[in-house]
This record gives structure tokens, sequence and C-alpha cells, in this order.
């Protein structure tokens, strides 16, 4: 392969691999599938008349036949399934938002079949036009539209607004933590939205809640149960402020191993939303 086509292959490797995380909610996966895009491309993309399309079509393809094999796993899943923490500077890709990397929006794209996911992502996020995406997926333009305007409708109430600026949440979440290491449950209480939400992912192979905590009320007695079981909500030995899938949170390292903690706020100004990442398999990736 000649240099002007490993050139162009690097250039598009960061977008093909946002690409893939957010078909896939996992790093390692998407990474898998860019080297193997990138295998493919070194035997038969010379060929290609244009050679960003013909990646993200196989990018999308490759995608597509792991997510065969994915839809069986999650449904013998052991509590809530949660995407890889994605742990990144913000994309400088104009067509991108910083929504689109959310846990939130992540959770709307599983609800999503896979060719709806691909089309969704292809039209709304990457900025492709129909008649390409028809073109990759083999599919009829009026069918692909009326898969993203499908897909478009299910996502539209998963989709976080982001009202409250990242200052603001990144405050938000340094009280909390500061509460949480304090065993401050009044303080913690103060900083949560009435009907926030706490996702935690274990997995199976790390303590974690077997449902979603849903209002304060149900938040609040997930903590406290924590911290009069163990003494503490979190005891941390090391921690940094790190973005999460677009939005502020903290690395941890813990007695058992890494942690993350992501946190999005509230049209009130308060924590609307926790995502809290315990499974190993998934933060392989993660350095504290």
């Amino acid at each position: 392969m000649n240099t002007r086509s490993i050139d162009l292959f690097e250039r598009e490797r960061a977008r093909l691999q946002r690409l893939a995380y957010r078909m896939l909610g996992s790093v390692s996966e998407a990474e898998d599938v860019v080297q193997d895009a990138w295998l493919r491309w070194d035997r038969a993309g010379e060929a290609a008349e244009n050679p960003q399309a013909w990646l993200m079509q196989t990018v999308t393809r490759l995608c597509l036949d792991r997510l065969k094999s994915a839809r069986a796993r999650r449904e013998t899943y052991v509590g809530p399934w949660l995407p890889e923490p994605l742990i990144e500077e913000m994309p400088e890709d104009p067509v991108e938002r910083a929504e689109d990397v959310s846990v939130a929006f992540l959770l709307a794209l599983e609800r999503l079949s896979p060719l709806e996911r691909a089309v969704f992502l292809l039209h709304d996020v990457f900025d492709q036009d129909y008649a390409d995406i028809a073109r990759q997926l083999g599919r009829g333009e009026p069918a692909v539209r009326q898969l993203a305007a499908r897909a478009r409708g299910h996502v539209k109430d998963g989709r976080p607004r982001f009202t409250v600026s990242q200052e603001k949440t990144m405050q938000l979440a340094a009280a909390f933590m500061a509460a949480a290491v304090g065993n401050d449950t009044a303080q913690l209480s103060s900083l949560l939205a009435e009907d926030a939400v706490l996702i935690s992912d274990g997995g199976g192979k790390r303590p974690a809640a077997l449902r979603p905590m849903v209002g304060r009320d149900d938040v609040m007695g997930l903590i406290s149960g924590i911290i009069n079981t163990h003494g503490a909500f979190a005891r941390p030995l090391a921690m940094r402020p790190a973005l999460i899938n677009g939005v502020p949170g903290v690395v941890m390292e813990l007695e058992d191993g890494v942690q993350t903690m992501a946190f999005e706020a509230g049209d009130d100004g308060r924590l609307a939303a926790i995502y809290i990442m315990r499974n190993p398999d998934k933060l392989g990736h993660v350095r504290t």
C-alpha cells in the first residue's frame, strides 16, 4: 500500500472510531472494527472511487455484523447495561455534537434496530445524504428515509438537551463527590433533581444495583444503604476529573478496582442523571 492510502486511512481513523463506538457502545469493539476495516482497506481500498464513503460503509457493515451477536449477549446481561465509558477530548468535527456521545443518547440508540441505528447515525450525526446511505446499505432510498424517521422518533425523547453549562455541571459533580467522600447525605440529596436517575453497571462482575434508581428518594435510599453497610458511599484511593461521554465525571481507583462516574445536569440546575461503570470488562482502557 502506498503512503497516500495509508495517510488517507489515518485521517479518517478517528471519525471511523466514533461511528463504530456509537453503533456498538464499546470502545474495545470499536477499535477492533476499525482494525478490521484497515485490513480490508489494505487489500481492496485503493480501488475505491470514494475512499471516505467506502470506509464508512465498511465500518457500518462490520458493526451490523457484530450487533447480531451483541443482541443475544445483552438479553442475558446481569443488571442494567451501560456503554463502555468514552473518555476523550471534545470532538473537533463540527457535524458531531457533545450530546451524541452522552450515555442517555447511547441508551436511546440501544432501543433501535441495528439498521435504524446505522441510518440514524450516518444521516443525523455524520451528515451523509440518504442516497449515499442507501447505496452503502444496499437498500432503497425510500426505505432508508423511513428507517431514519422511525429512529428519530424513538431517539427524540432520550436525547439530552444540555441546558446547563459544562462548567456548572462540573461544579455540581465536584460538590457531589465532596459530599460523597464526607458521607454528607443531606448535601447529596440537595444536589439531586427530584426525578434524578442513577444507573450502575457491574455486569455481574462487581457489586452494583440490579435496577436503575429512579427519583431522588430512590437514589438516596441506595446511597444511604451503601453508607450503612460499608461505612462510605465512595472511598477512593485516587480520583481525577474527566470528560466522560461528553459530560463531566470522575475516574476513581477503589479497593476493588477502577470505577467511573458521569454526571448530567437537569433544567433545574441539579444533577438529573448519574452513570456508574463498575464492570471490569468495560474498564480495561481506563487509567486513573
